[in-house]
């Protein structure tokens, strides 16, 4: 039996579908960006560093725009929000597409990356608000699922089509996609009005709370550590393990299959005990990252260790469904703000490794940092869990609330 507010049940796996080919875009566009860089460099006649400005003004949209957009659009249905963003995802692509110059290229991709984390964060919580509650964090991971088959399908079909035909015709397909998603959602995503009682306010309150701002420290701190080693993985392998041009490609997509089987078990893990499943998730992955190193001159010892590190990133998935329960009335801004923490990783993991590169440590070294980041999340989890516990134990003694 289905409301006015909820679509048919045979209506609900092309929404997901839907949800998951925004995410796909997004990841396709973040990623291949990055891959493409050579070819922006080269039309532009500038520097790789200097055309890698793109990416940072990409990275520093996704942290500025999520909650800014969040906090705004908190009044909005979920339907028209979701449509909007997706629009204008294709619109900011499409205008990177034709920039005429570096620093208008640099301009859109910062629009490229203000709905971002607004994005997910919408589409993750509309997922979950359309299944039963010991079924959220599936369905969260079934919307992230479009981000990992981009780092295996749509990266390297964009780098190649940049590589053949230019790198705008790369970013064009992302906004393609993104159009299709917006015309997807607005047909399958249910009309359900937005809460009575959402306002800025109670979203900007959802900051006062120690276990929000623990949760954001796992991810921006634990997720630090996959790509402190994921941004120097190319470079390991031409310098380190010697393998040819052909295994480059390979063992990416490797990696983007440790990604989206990750996200697939850490989603159902988190059903049905959350914070466990966040702690194993970072104890595996820093146990794999501290092996990394050692197998850096051996490619078939290198390929598995790949594969389990990319299974980290299922961690995504835990984190935005344990900010549902410690957020409860700022659902939207917490979803958002676990983006922007992503993106802090973003920036901290690559900055460590390389200071340890330059440090003289070599490019294997970036394993043993990495792990340490990822401790450093392990630690964060565990100062989570205990602040969760004592909280419980004063309920338990105080339940009127008095102290």
């Amino acid at each position: 039996m289905t409301t006015s507010h909820t679509p048919p049940a045979f209506n609900m796996g092309w929404l997901l579908f839907a949800l998951a080919m925004g995410a796909f875009a997004i990841g396709t566009s973040e990623f291949a960006s990055m891959t493409l860089l050579p070819f922006i460099a080269n039309d532009f006649q500038v520097t790789q560093p200097l055309a890698g400005h793109a990416i940072s003004a990409y990275a520093l949209g996704v942290v500025i725009g999520s909650p800014v957009i969040m906090v705004l659009g908190v009044r909005l249905p979920r339907r028209a929000l979701l449509v909007a963003l997706a629009a204008f995802i294709g619109i900011a692509n499409a205008l990177s597409a034709i920039a005429p110059s570096l620093p208008w290229l640099v301009f859109f991709r910062f629009l490229s990356g203000f709905p971002h984390g607004a994005y997910f964060g919408v589409a993750m919580l509309l997922a979950a608000s359309l299944v039963p509650k010991n079924r959220r964090a599936q369905a969260v991971s079934r919307v992230f699922l479009g981000l990992t088959i981009a780092t295996i399908i749509g990266v390297p079909f964009a780098t190649w089509i940049g590589q053949t035909l230019g790198w705008r015709w790369g970013l064009a397909i992302v906004a393609g996609l993104a159009a299709i998603t917006a015309v997807l959602i607005r047909c399958l995503a249910p009309a359900s009005p937005a809460e009575a009682d959402a306002s800025p306010l109670r979203e900007l309150n959802a900051l006062r709370s120690r276990q929000v701002w623990l949760t954001l420290g796992i991810a921006g701190i634990g997720f630090g550590g996959i790509f402190c080693v994921y941004t120097y993985l190319a470079a390991t392998l031409i310098e380190v393990t010697h393998a040819s041009d052909f295994m480059i490609p390979v063992v990416m997509a490797v990696f983007g299959v440790g990604t989206t089987v990750g996200n697939l078990i850490c989603g159902w893990a988190a059903d049905r005990a959350t914070m466990l499943a966040a702690g194993v998730s970072l104890g595996f992955t820093a146990l794999v990252l501290a092996l990394y190193p050692s197998a850096t001159d051996n490619l078939w010892l290198l390929i598995p260790l790949v594969f389990f590190i990319g299974c980290g990133v299922g961690l995504a998935a835990i984190l935005q469904t344990r900010l549902m329960d410690v957020a409860p009335h700022a659902q939207s801004l917490a979803g958002a703000l676990v983006q922007s923490a992503f993106n802090v990783a973003n920036a901290i993991g690559p900055l460590v490794g390389g200071l340890v590169i330059a440090a003289g440590y070599g490019l294997p070294a970036t394993g043993y940092a990495a792990a340490a980041l990822t401790l450093g999340g392990l630690g964060m989890w565990y100062w989570a869990l205990m602040d969760a516990r004592h909280a419980e134990r004063r309920v338990v003694r105080h339940p009127t609330g008095s102290v």
